[in-house]
Parts: C-alpha cells; structure tokens; sequence
C-alpha cells in the first residue's frame, strides 16, 4: 500500500521552508516534487530572537507560529497545484516546526529521584491553523514523546536515513549540516547510531550576516579568502560538548554567537575573514572527529542539507576524513540535500499514521523506540 505526504522543514539555519510531496510505501518514498520558500527578513528575525529570553515571549512566539503555519500552507498549495492533485488525495503533512529552544534532560527532575528529568524542546508551528487551511491531516510534534520516554528528542532522522541510504554488507555514514551537524552511522549488520555533532551552518551564517549584512556565505567564497587561526580553533574545539559521547544533541540553545564571542574574547585582532575561515574548520573538523570516533569502518560519508552546497566545507571536510573515507552529496543517492530532512518528515508522518515507531532508543536514549507526532485532524 502507498500514500502521497507532504513533508516541510524549516531547519535551525533560519533560512526558509523545504517542502517535498512524496509517494510512500513499505518499501519507497520517491519525491514527486519540491518548492521552498525563503523567510521573510522580518519572520527570521523574530524566531532568531524567540531563542532567547525576552520580552512577551508566548505572545510572539504564537504569532510567529500563525506566520510559519500559513509560509507552510502556500508551499502545500504550490505542489497541490503543480501536480495537479486535490487535498483529498493527500494522506497527511509532515510539519515538524521551527525549533527554537532545545533543552532536553536538564530540569524538572524530582529530589526524590522519583521523576527523572524531562526538559523541553519547542518547535513553533500551528498544526490546526495548517490543517484548515490546507484540508489536509497534520502530523506535528514529533520530538516530544521521546523526549517523555526519556530520550534526547533528537536527532530523529536515522531511521529514515537507514531507510533511504542503508546499504547491505557495508557501514555508511550519513551528514546532515542543517543549522546543526548531524551524523547517522549505519552499520552492516544494520544497527543504528546517530547525534548531533555540534555547529553546521549556524555560526558560519551567523558571523556572514553580522560583518557582511547576508543571511549566508554564498557557496563559501567569503570564508575561502580566510585564513584559518589554529589558536582560535583549538579554543573553540575545547567545547566540552565535542568530547561528550553520544546520546547527544544540541543546538542554537549553546551554539550561538555570544558562545563565540566569549570563546574569541582573546582573538579580537584576527580579521573578521580568519575567523570565518577558522568556523568553517570548526565544522569540519567536529564533524570528521566525529566520524573518526564513532563511524571508523566507515568507508562512505554521505553529506545533506545545506551545508553541502557550501564548497569550502565540503574542501575543508574533505581534508579532515581519513583518505579511505569516500565523500558524496545525497544526490549521487538519488535525494538532493535541501530534500531529505522534509522527505524524512514525510516518511515519518506516514509512520504515525500507521502507528509505528519513527525513533530508535540507541539514538536518543529512550526507554525504547515511540510513536512520534501528534495528529491533527483536517
């Protein structure tokens, strides 16, 4: 049996919406086709605002939420009409939100020992909103069930990335370098792990867009003409977050400029271009330490999202792996990287559907795998 899903992502980069409609089975979900929308200057301030503390939160936060559900609402339309297809024909949308704070296991837990933590994550959305507006079933929510059994909430794409990229007989590790870098190693005898690395793009836009004025280094040529400072680097290496072992996961929550600025407080004389070039080791680097350590039969690195279509990180990343590990885009897999987190919504919306798991414990150390994604009827 299949069924055609819409699955959107708006990721921690802040940099716009992906939308992808897909036909689902047992065995496939094949893109049929895809639309994304940038975020309105004014909307992406905001949410970068909303992740931290500040004045009138809730009341922002819900309107930012009204703003982002109806960007996802157009997105779903514009493939609606450019296949061709009424909403009737649609099973359900795959909206995982815009997350703004991530903060799982650090509070709440009783003295008692009673109640362990749970934390929190947020991801701003209005699924209703979405649903009337659309006609369409919505599955929203995903990462808060995990993180009720206990579990990280995140990352929550390995069992899709297993899925799509898993290859028999071989360990392959898949990159996604969204906002944050995220690995999923795949190994032969199809076990899973995955976590988060540390930074992808979220300090390398953000240092562009406060001494260049854009949302992002347009294929990496700003931070290229850089020089890479090794003193900087190993300061912001000492990150205790990169020494951490997996069940792991972060995001703009630690990863943010102030954290550089207090890391780079004693390199104020390095040029703003060294430092971006410095961030773009950072990135690599983490990221290939973390295949080094946690994927070392690894002969194929898979590389997605954003982050793979910035050339000097994938050059600098190149040069970070072992010489035996083989580095390709998603799209040699037959899925281009700014499609396969919305894919891997849309399949795990098709999960919930059908009520089966789309977590797995040993990524987020869950009691076990759960059901992800609450249901809101059209």
């Amino acid at each position: 049996m299949e069924s055609l899903l819409i699955g959107l992502m708006s990721g921690t980069s802040l940099d716009g919406v992906d939308a992808v409609l897909a036909r689902v089975s047992d065995h496939d979900a094949r893109v049929l086709a895809h639309a994304s929308a940038p975020f309105p200057a004014a909307l992406r301030t905001e949410l970068l605002a909303l992740n931290a503390s500040g004045t009138d939160e809730l009341h922002r936060a819900s309107l930012a939420g009204n703003q982002l559900a109806r960007i996802y609402a157009e997105l779903v339309w514009e493939l609606l009409s450019r296949c061709r297809l009424r909403p009737a024909e649609i099973a359900a949308i795959g909206a995982h939100g815009q997350t703004v704070r991530h903060r799982p296991l650090e509070f709440d837990a009783s003295p008692d020992g009673r109640w362990p933590a749970v934390g929190y994550t947020i991801q701003l959305n209005n699924p209703s909103l979405l649903a009337e507006l659309t006609g369409i079933d919505v599955v929203a929510d995903f990462r808060s069930r995990d993180l009720a059994a206990g579990g990280q909430g995140a990352p929550l794409v390995p069992l899709f990335h297993r899925h799509w990229f898993g290859k028999a007989g071989a360990d392959v590790a898949v990159l996604n370098i969204g906002g944050i870098a995220n690995l999923s190693v795949l190994s032969a005898n199809g076990e899973v792990l995955g976590f988060d690395c540390g930074p992808g793009n979220v300090l390398l836009d953000g240092w562009t867009s406060r001494h260049l004025g854009q949302a992002y280094d347009q294929d990496g040529a700003w931070g290229a003409g850089g020089t890479p400072d090794p003193a900087l680097l190993e300061t912001l290496l000492a990150e205790p977050f990169f020494r951490r072992e997996p069940p792991k996961s972060t995001g703009r929550d630690l990863f943010n400029l102030p954290w550089l600025d207090r890391r780079s407080a004693d390199f104020t004389h390095l040029k703003p271009v060294d430092v971006q070039a410095t961030l773009v080791r950072l990135t690599a680097e983490s990221c290939a330490h973390a295949v080094k350590a946690w994927a070392p039969e690894c002969t194929r690195l898979i590389v997605c999202g954003g982050g793979a279509l910035n050339t000097d990180l994938m050059t600098r990343l190149r040069a970070s792996l072992p010489s035996a590990v083989e580095l390709q885009g998603s799209q040699e897999w037959g899925l281009p990287p700014l499609q396969v987190e919305a894919t891997a919504f849309a399949w795990l919306a098709w999960r919930t559907l059908r009520r089966e798991t789309g977590s797995i414990a040993a990524v987020t150390g869950a009691r076990g795998a759960r059901v992800l994604g609450a249901i809101y009827p059209r």
